[in-house]
């Protein structure tokens, strides 16, 4: 049987660099462990956040193993109903959402997920007697970087918890049904101390909403993308879920359904990103640079937040270390995916997987500097298929009249 690297090379040597390559094995195995650990509680959904990446072989494969979709844009809805989701398992999460995007959901049969006043009041007098959820900001935010966190007093997401009277006076004034709320504290986080402290919140806003089917709280379990980080421990926070919600819905009168939104978990860890060394040359501080055919235009990441990303040599895995430094191959500074990195001696020629990178990776990448977007590629077992095919200089003219 070929090893994951053996299977790794032969698609960079047959099917060129940069290449997207996703494990299905991978997906199926984080599925399942939210499933059983965190869905402890008998009435646990799971919607998986498309952002994370919205390519629909993955998305085909997230919805059959039971999941529903977290959507953020009216594109996500319709890619999920494409997909094979039903409308009844898809919340439109819009941020800022426009006039036109709240009636084009609405017309979709799909749920909206609402998360300031002034929406609400539009939603409420254009659909007076509809159903509706809410998203509050439970003041409570943490993530792996700044820019992930979604909760707390300067976030731009949610109703502040300090403003669910106006909330319901508006679900009064026009007869709307709220049949859910929801939070969302940041993404990536790897404790267990701040979720709970928002559900908590969370359920006291719900105390005061009679009549919930649901209790959304939202995504962001981390995966550990550096050697020292701790995985998540998912039993232990799913038992002390089930325990608080349980308690909860015994004050409430009647069950809820707890709804999570998982992305990053599920895809994160099946990516890597094959990229070829063309380059190696010294700094004037004698850093060794290398270069190579991707660059932060297929991962943004590292960029855009410092993230780490493991990465290892796989054409030559058992060489003596050395510290690199390597980058894009973009007109760019922040052009890097590791500084000082120990890595198995490079040559030009050699393949690179950067790894972990199934997660706002090709769902973040553009065309910047007029560059073609990687070709992805799927693996289950040995098996190897082509999900998106690589773009051509002609594909990305034909964008244009020109």
């Amino acid at each position: 049987m070929k090893t994951k690297d053996e299977i790794l090379l032969e698609i960079a040597q047959k099917y060129s660099t940069p290449t997207y390559v996703y494990d299905l094995a991978v997906v199926r195995e984080r599925a399942k462990e939210l499933q059983t650990e965190i869905g402890q509680y008998p009435q646990t959904e799971f919607l998986y956040a498309i952002k994370a990446n919205y390519n629909p072989h993955l998305v085909k494969e997230i919805i059959n193993l039971g999941f529903g979709i977290d959507a953020v844009s009216q594109e996500e809805v319709k890619l999920g109903l494409a997909c094979g989701a039903t409308p009844d398992k898809i919340m439109f999460t819009g941020n800022n959402m426009t006039d036109d995007e709240m009636v084009n959901v609405h017309d979709l049969g799909v749920l909206l997920n609402i998360g300031s006043l002034s929406r609400l009041e539009k939603y409420g007098s254009t659909y007076p007697g509809s159903k509706v959820s809410l998203r509050f900001n439970p003041n409570i935010g943490i993530a792996s970087h700044e820019s992930n966190i979604t909760g707390g007093p300067d976030s731009k997401f949610g109703i502040s918890f300090k403003d669910v009277r106006q909330a319901l006076a508006l679900a009064q004034k026009y007869n709307l049904q709220i049949v859910g709320i929801h939070q969302h504290i940041g993404s990536g986080w790897l404790r267990q101390r701040e979720p709970m402290l928002a559900l908590d919140v969370i359920l006291e806003i719900a105390e005061q909403i009679p009549g919930l089917e649901f209790v959304d709280v939202g995504g962001g379990f981390g995966v550990p993308y550096s050697p020292d980080q701790t995985r998540l421990e998912l039993h232990e926070l799913g038992e002390k879920i089930k325990n608080r919600v349980t308690e909860f819905c015994e004050k409430y009168g009647r069950e809820i359904k707890l709804r999570f939104e998982p992305g990053r978990y599920v895809v994160a860890e099946s990516g890597y990103l094959l990229t070829r060394v063309n380059t190696l040359k010294e700094s004037i501080s004698r850093k060794t640079i290398v270069g190579t055919d991707t660059g932060m235009n297929h991962l943004v990441r590292v960029a855009m937040y410092g993230s780490y990303h493991p990465i290892r040599n796989i054409s030559h895995p058992r060489g003596f270390e050395k510290e690199y430094d390597i980058t894009g191959n973009i007109c760019e500074c922040a052009d890097f995916f590791a500084r000082d990195r120990l890595l198995p001696e490079v040559i030009e020629g050699d393949v690179l997987s950067i790894n972990n990178a199934g997660a706002y990776g090709f769902a973040m990448a553009s065309n910047y500097q007029f560059r073609a977007l990687p070709m992805e590629v799927m693996i289950e077992g040995e098996d190897v298929r082509v999900i998106r095919k690589r773009e051509s200089f002609d594909d990305l003219l034909s964008n244009y009249n020109f």
